[in-house]
């Protein structure tokens, strides 16, 4: 018991040091509070090598430093590589992409599912009625109702827009 009893006074003791320390290099308080508390973690597995070091503070600092540091090695790496891992600029959506995106927002839900899953998809009336679970002749007219108010939203939007 005495082991666990000079841990916590340990941990009591050393912990906002060291989160201060952690808190300086890394920027981030919650960051350096992790950092700490895995070091103390490791400590504790070791606690009965660490505690006959002459400065088991010390240990827990390096072992803290250490996590840190591969931290910020590890993001660095990470942006370095970023161009790699991120996909290339989207180009800005067309007007008429807007216009679209715009129509099939003032669909009701289902015509708008089964607009999106047929033409966007490239899922047939059978297998969207499998996927919603729906019959095949309720896809249909969904998508004819939604066919018929998008043309008359979209041919609306052209009227408004004056030719240049």
């Amino acid at each position: 018991m005495s082991g666990r009893r000079d841990f916590a006074e340990f941990y009591t003791a050393a912990f906002a040091p060291l989160t201060s320390q952690l808190h300086a290099f890394v920027g981030d308080h919650a960051e350096a509070q992790d950092l700490v508390q895995e070091a103390f973690c490791r400590a504790l597995t070791k606690w009965p090598t660490v505690s006959t070091y002459d400065d088991p503070f010390s240990w827990v600092r390096k072992v803290a430093w250490n996590l840190a540091i591969s931290r910020w090695r590890r993001a660095r790496r990470l942006r370095l590589r970023h161009r790699e891992l991120v996909p290339p600029d989207v180009e800005p959506p067309t007007a008429g992409e807007v216009d679209l995106t715009r129509a099939l927002g003032e669909l009701p839900a289902q015509h708008r599912q089964v607009v999106v899953l047929h033409y966007l998809a490239d899922m047939s009336v059978a297998e969207i009625a499998e996927f919603t679970g729906s019959p095949e002749g309720t896809i249909k007219a969904w998508l004819h109702r939604a066919r018929r108010t998008l043309a008359g939203l979209l041919a609306a939007e052209d009227e408004e827009v004056p030719d240049v």
